[in-house]
């Protein structure tokens, strides 16, 4: 995940998803210096939103902003980033927005779990601490917590301003701390999800990595012109850049997936039996029939000629 010639990170949504990659570019940047390429995908392996953000902060600053102001589609229900894209405020804030935000945990026998005060045990092990919340301070921020969702929702602040106001730099503001705290709760039952005998939730959020993955990959592919590097200093030329090459991706992923419904469409036709476990399989993904290289030759369908005869 750290392999640095395009210096950009891929967030997936809807059922979204999202993962981070970033690295600097010391060539054109300076040492320690680059950008992140934050870009939203939707469980179809479409790009549904991105944003370039100036450095390689390995953080959810910059998440809710891609997931909010998205170019279309209908509102996720799930958002999956990987280990670096999560903070208590950040699930709190997911949660008022009424999205479920569902990060992979790397670090997850270290993961506190919460309950409110009152609430009632848990049915865990007695080796199992759950840390308890009063219910107050939540209470009496409820108010303004929902004013701040809806200044997220209708674009008044940017979530990456707001987190970082709100946290000030581990010392949360009161409202911060509220947050915080909502966001406890929320990620508590994310990582019971997460460590259920059920496995479904582990799955569904290691499939959506995979795809990202693969995007990934095909991604680098597409970049070849300039060698997978961005030599751009100003920000509106690497939006070009980086938006151009998320259209060509889009492109890819419409190319192959209209091709494969007809294709399996053709075999239905033809009396071939399909298992639905193996269309589930399939991805839009595959780059092998496309040239990205050499010489690209278009042909015009031939002209027709009106005579009028006299």
């Amino acid at each position: 995940m750290a392999d640095w010639s395009p210096p950009w990170t891929d967030c997936a949504s809807s059922s979204p998803f999202a993962h981070w990659d970033a690295g600097p570019n010391p060539r054109y940047f300076g040492h320690r210096r680059g950008v992140t390429w934050l870009n939203a995908i939707n469980d179809q392996v479409a790009g549904i939103g991105a944003t370039v953000v100036t450095g390689t902060m390995r953080d959810s600053l910059h998440v809710l902003d891609v997931i909010v102001n998205r170019d279309g589609g209908p509102q996720p229900e799930m958002v999956v980033t990987d280990t670096a894209s999560y903070s208590d405020i950040v699930f709190g804030l997911f949660r008022l927005l009424g999205y479920q935000f569902s990060p992979r945990l790397a670090d997850l026998p270290d993961q506190r779990l919460w309950r409110l005060t009152g609430a009632g045990r848990l049915n865990a092990s007695g080796s199992l601490k759950v840390h308890e919340l009063t219910p107050k301070r939540i209470v009496g921020h409820w108010e303004d917590m929902l004013r701040v969702a809806a200044s997220l929702h209708l674009g008044t602040v940017r979530s990456h301003d707001l987190i970082r106001m709100l946290a000030r730099d581990g010392s949360p503001t009161p409202l911060g701390a509220a947050i915080a705290d909502y966001g406890r709760l929320a990620k508590t039952l994310h990582i019971l999800a997460m460590t259920d005998v059920d496995d479904t939730r582990r799955r569904v959020v290691s499939q959506q990595l995979s795809l990202q993955e693969g995007r990934h990959r095909l991604g680098r592919k597409v970049f070849y012109g300039r060698r997978g590097q961005l030599r751009q200093a100003y920000r509106i030329g690497q939006q070009d850049q980086l938006g151009a090459l998320g259209l060509v991706l889009n492109m890819i992923v419409l190319w192959n997936t209209v091709y494969i419904d007809a294709a399996l469409n053709e075999l239905r036709r033809q009396g071939v039996p399909i298992d639905v476990t193996d269309v589930a399989r399939l991805s839009p993904l595959g780059d092998q029939h496309v040239n990205m290289h050499g010489r690209y030759t278009f042909t015009a369908a031939p002209s027709t000629e009106l005579t009028t005869a006299t």
